[in-house]
C-alpha cells in the first residue's frame, strides 16, 4: 500500500536524522525503514498516523507482531525503532508526547552463539589457501579469512576496509565500525603475512586496472561493482565455498560463526570479556556476556580435573 504523505514525510526524516546526527550505519538505517513502514501500514489500516496514535495502537501493533509468529529478537527491535521514532518526534516538537515510552518490549533472548572449532577454522583457512583456480584469488581469500579470524571483524568492516589503514606490515588494524566508532585490532604473524602477500599482488591488479583507464581503488579489496569493494554478499558465498572445499558443514559457516569462533577461542584459552568486548566493538558489555557458557565450561573442567576431592572419589 502506499502510505500516507504526513508518515512517509516522518520517517525520511528520522532516517535523515540517524544518519546525520548518530552516523547511523546503512544497514541500520534500512532496518529501521523496513520497521516503520510496517507499523505506518499497521496505522493506516486502522485509521491513525504517527501523529494520533495512541499507546494501545503501539500495544496491538506488538500484539499483531507476536501472533504472526515473528521472533522476540525481531518484535523487539521493532519496538526500539518506534520508540526511537517517537523521541526522535518529541524533541523535534512533531508531538507533545511520547506513546511508546511506558510500553515494555519482549526482550532478547540470550541464545547461545553458533561458533567453529579450532579444527573446523583450520581447515577454512586451508581451504583459502588452495581451494581457488587462480594464485591472485587464494591470495585473496587466505587475506580474507586471516584478518576475519584474527581480528573477530564484522564482515562489512572486513570488506570496506581502506587499504591505506594496512601498508607498512602494521601490527594494529584501525577498524570503524558501528556508528562510526573507531577501534585498535591486534593482527596475529599469519595474519599479517598473509595481509602483505596479498597487498603486493592487489596493488599489481590496480596498477594494471589503471593502465586500462580505471581509478585506482582505496580499498584492501577492490571490486568493479558499484560499492568498490567485495560485497558482504560475495563474501558469504565465497565463505561457503570454502566450507564445502575444507570438509565443513556450509550450514555451521557464516562469516559471524567466525567472529564468534574469535571470541569463544580467546576466552577459552584464558582472555578477560571486557578485552574481547573490545575487540568486537561492543558498546555495551551485555552483548559479549553470551560468550561466557565457555568460562562457565572451562572453569567446570578446571574443578573435574584438578580440585581434591574429585581425584579422591575417583
Amino acid at each position: 500500500m502506499t502510505l500516507p504523505r504526513a508518515m512517509a514525510r516522518w520517517i525520511d526524516t528520522f532516517l535523515d536524522a540517524q544518519a546525520a546526527e548518530l552516523d547511523a550505519a546503512e544497514n541500520t538505517r534500512l532496518a529501521y525503514g523496513r520497521d516503520l513502514i510496517d507499523f505506518a501500514e499497521f496505522l493506516a489500516d486502522t485509521g491513525k498516523t504517527f501523529e494520533t496514535a495512541l499507546p494501545s495502537d503501539v500495544e496491538a501493533y506488538l500484539i499483531k507482531c507476536d501472533a504472526a509468529g515473528m521472533a522476540q529478537s525481531t518484535r523487539a527491535r521493532r519496538l526500539s525503532a518506534i520508540k526511537q521514532l517517537y523521541r526522535f518526534a518529541y524533541e523535534e516538537g512533531l508531538r507533545e508526547d511520547n506513546p511508546a515510552i511506558q510500553i515494555k518490549g519482549p526482550g532478547r533472548q540470550k541464545t547461545l552463539p553458533k561458533t567453529l572449532s579450532v579444527d573446523e577454522v583450520d581447515c577454512l583457512l586451508g581451504a583459502a589457501q588452495t581451494g581457488a583456480r587462480s594464485r591472485d584469488d587464494r591470495l585473496r581469500n587466505t587475506c580474507l579469512m586471516e584478518l576475519l579470524y584474527a581480528t573477530g571483524m564484522r564482515v562489512s568492516e572486513l570488506v570496506s576496509l581502506p587499504v591505506s589503514a594496512t601498508r607498512g606490515d602494521p601490527r594494529m588494524l584501525l577498524v570503524k565500525g558501528k556508528g562510526g566508532k573507531e577501534r585498535m585490532v591486534p593482527l596475529a604473524p599469519s595474519a599479517r603475512s598473509a595481509l602483505a602477500t596479498w597487498i603486493v599482488t592487489r596493488d599489481k591488479i590496480d596498477k594494471a586496472a589503471q593502465d586500462k583507464g580505471a581509478a585506482l581503488s582505496k580499498f584492501l579489496f577492490p571490486s568493479r561493482g558499484k560499492l568498490g569493494h567485495l560485497t558482504r554478499h560475495r563474501f558469504y558465498m565465497l565463505i561457503k565455498e570454502l566450507a564445502v572445499a575444507g570438509g565443513v558443514s556450509p550450514d555451521k559457516v557464516t562469516p559471524h560463526t567466525l567472529r564468534h569462533a574469535f571470541a569463544t577461542h580467546l576466552l577459552a584459552n584464558g582472555a578477560d570479556l571486557r578485552s574481547i568486548q573490545t575487540l568486537l566493538g561492543h558498546a555495551d558489555i551485555s552483548t559479549t556476556e553470551i560468550y561466557t557458557h565457555v568460562l562457565d565450561e572451562r572453569l567446570k573442567e578446571l574443578v573435574l580435573e584438578h580440585h581434591p576431592l574429585v581425584k579422591n572419589v575417583n
